[in-house]
Parts: structure tokens; sequence; C-alpha cells
């Protein structure tokens, strides 16, 4: 009896009606579609379009659209469970699709979720009806672009990118490296800083650039070590004209989500958790003879240095999913102290166990692993990846788990 791959939440976790039938979508769309196709993106550091006309299909890009607004109603801790799914199949593929699906989310159940005037309210309410629209009846992707070279993209300085108020809209002056999905985004949900004489935090803002819009184009070559079918290039902005609508919060919200709902930037780490997964999935086939692409099968299992390992390997993954499932459970608005780090702490713990994943599966199954015909080289690239991402990259993590243990808000030395 071939060896079949638990579920990325592990036996007997408690799971919705609802739960139970996305994470089986999201398997059936990932094991038929996204990994067959993953060395391909990969060798070619290219878009997984074919990828997402399938999840289009299945109704994926609407994960997180609420079912009043004619999407699957996902909360972030459905999102996380269907991500880490898909991380398992294709590490590119889910990180480009936690850009699109946080957009759509932090623009409904998220933004629910924050304190709004009735007016903003309402103002909030026009905007997302349209970018649901879009996604639903268009099938448009939507990216989310961060990071500038700066401290910004980790919360440390405002944007450098910013919104300057015009008749109608904004005008958008900027530039975004590792812009995951550029070129192939439908719009970008730009955070940027609304242009006044003195730059502040506060006056983030948030707005839908449309990628086809005059001004906006893209730069540089794409040939990284791993998460090579993100194709994170750099978007340049050159007086972007954006009409008001396409907000996607009114002005001055973002700053309080990203104060109030810090687990709105853990969503990379199911990508990583899926990756843990497949390389200890991967690892245990090979032992048994039953992996692809291996050749004449041979079995390994019976060696006690390999058991050893698979055993070291089991605990890891089992500790890193364990902190995983606790943390998304805390995903909600001002969590408290513990709550946020342990956030932290799970980010950290999966980005690192990954890429550990990955190496001690590698040495275990030997020499072939080291060839392309093999999914385990390109795990172990795409892994090495997850700790440098910002705005929670595992130094960041590190630190802010130091500070907050040591000090209560407002304390310090002096």
């Amino acid at each position: 009896m071939a060896y079949q791959p638990p579920s990325i939440v592990g036996e007997h976790y408690p799971l919705t009606d609802k739960q139970r039938y996305l994470l089986a979508l999201a398997e059936q769309v990932g094991r038929e579609s996204l990994a067959p196709r993953a060395a391909r993106w990969d060798r070619e550091a290219s878009f997984p379009f074919e990828n997402y006309d399938d999840m289009r299909a299945a109704g994926l890009l609407k994960l997180c659209i609420p079912e009043s607004d004619g999407g699957l109603g996902a909360d972030f801790a459905t999102y996380m469970m269907v991500s880490a799914e898909l991380g398992r199949h294709c590490g590119a593929t889910a990180l480009t699709f936690n850009m699109h699906t946080c957009s759509m989310m932090w623009t409904g159940i998220l933004a629910d979720d924050l304190d709004m005037t009735p007016e903003q309210r309402a103002e909030h309410a026009r905007y997302r009806e349209h970018h649901f629209a879009r996604v639903i009846q268009d099938g448009a992707i939507y990216a989310q672009p961060f990071s500038e070279g700066s401290a910004a993209a980790a919360g440390k300085a405002p944007f450098g990118t910013t919104a300057t108020k015009v008749d109608g809209g904004w005008k958008i002056n900027g530039r975004k490296i590792f812009a995951s999905l550029s070129g192939a985004a439908n719009y970008y949900g730009v955070l940027c800083t609304e242009d006044k004489p003195e730059l502040s935090m506060k006056d983030t803002f948030y707005i839908a650039v449309p990628g086809d819009a005059p001004g906006v184009s893209v730069t540089g070559d794409w040939d990284p070590l791993g998460m090579r079918g993100t194709v994170s290039r750099t978007l340049l902005f050159k007086d972007v004209f954006v009409p008001d609508e396409l907000q996607l919060m009114p002005r001055g919200v973002y700053y309080q989500a990203a104060s109030r709902w810090p687990h709105m930037f853990m969503t990379l780490a199911p990508t990583y958790m899926g990756i843990a997964q497949a390389a200890y999935d991967f690892t245990v086939r090979y032992l048994r003879g039953e992996a692809e692409g291996m050749g004449a099968p041979v079995k390994r299992r019976m060696y006690p240095t390999k058991q050893i390992a698979v055993a070291q390997m089991h605990i890891m993954l089992e500790q890193t999913r364990a902190l995983f499932l606790r943390a998304l459970q805390d995903g909600r608005a001002d969590p408290g102290k513990e709550a946020r780090m342990r956030a932290y702490a799970a980010q950290y713990t999966i980005m690192e166990n990954a890429n550990e994943l990955c190496r001690l599966a590698i040495r275990t199954c030997g020499g072939q692993s080291m060839l392309k015909t093999l999914p385990l080289e390109r795990m172990y690239r795409d892994s090495r990846c997850g700790a440098l991402m910002l705005p929670w990259t595992a130094e960041l993590c590190l630190d802010r788990i130091g500070r907050e243990a040591l000090y209560e808000p407002g304390e310090s030395d002096e």
C-alpha cells in the first residue's frame, strides 16, 4: 500500500464543513495542476498563468471574498490552511496567490474589524464592491507590492512611493522592488504615502493601480535563487493617474489595520509550511521506493540511519505545524502581547524549519536529490527565500520577540 500524504493540518484537527471542502479543492487543484508544472516555472523563471487559469476555474481567486458578495467566504484561518495546501504543490504559485488573496482579505473581512466613521464605512463599501466584482466577474488578478529597499516595508518608515491628490483621483510616483506578479497582475495593490509636507506612516495609502495604466512600467531581470515563478521584478510608477474609486481602503485606515491586525503580515508563512510538508512527503516516498522520477524503484527504508533521519524530520514537522495552527487561531483585531509574540515565533519557526527540513531531506535521500528531475533541490532553494521576506523577516521576528519580551509598552531605560 503506497504512502498517503496526511492532511496539511494533521489528523483529527477540527475543521468546519467549509474548511474540509476548500482544503479538498486546494488539494485537487494542487495535485492535478500545480505540482505537474512546478518544475517548468522554476526552470523558465516564468509566471504560472496556466495555474491561475485553473485556480480561477475552481473559484479559488474569490476564496476570501465574502459569500454575500459572491465569494467563497474563507476567514483568516481557513485561508492560511488552504494556502499551505497549495504551497505543498508549488511554492511559487502559492506565494503569488497570497498577494492576490490578501488584497481581497484586507479589503474584506479584515477591514470589517476596523473602526471607521459611517462615512468611511460607506465609502469603503463602494470601493470593495467594485474590486470584488472585478475578481468574480472578470477573473482579475491583484498583486501587493511592498518592498522599496528602505525600512518602509518593515514598518519603520513612511513608504517612499507617494500619492498626490488631484481632481478625480491620485497621481502615484515611486518604485517597488521584488514586486511579485510584475507584468502579470491586472491591478497592483500599492502601499504608498499621501504626499504632504511631512511624510508620515499614519498617512499610508492603499490603492489599486491598473497594470496597464500609463506611467506603469516593469524593469530589470529576474533570475533568482528560488521562488522563480513569482516573477518579482521592479515596478516603476511615473505620474500614474488612479481614480478615487480604486482605493482599497479609505484614507488613513491602512495604518490602523497594520497596527491592530498584526497577523495580516503572517500570510507568507503558509507557503513555507506547505513546502516543509512536501519535503517530508517526498522523503518518505523516496525511501519507500515510491517517488516519481527516481528511475528503478529502490527501497531504502530498512537502514537505521534513514529511519533516524525521518524521525528527526517528523518531529520537526510536527513542532512546526503545531505552532502554525496555534498562531493562526489568534488572528483577529487587537490580539494580546502573547498572541502577537507567538505570531512572530511561528513565522520564524516556519521559515527556518522549512529550509532545515529540505536540507535534511536532501541529505537523507542522497545524491539523486540534487538532480532537477526530482523536486527536492527546488524545494530547498524556494524554502531558503522565506526568512528574507518582508515585512517579517527572520531577523525582524527575533528583534521584535526580544524587545517585546523585555519591555512593556512605553518603557525605556532612560
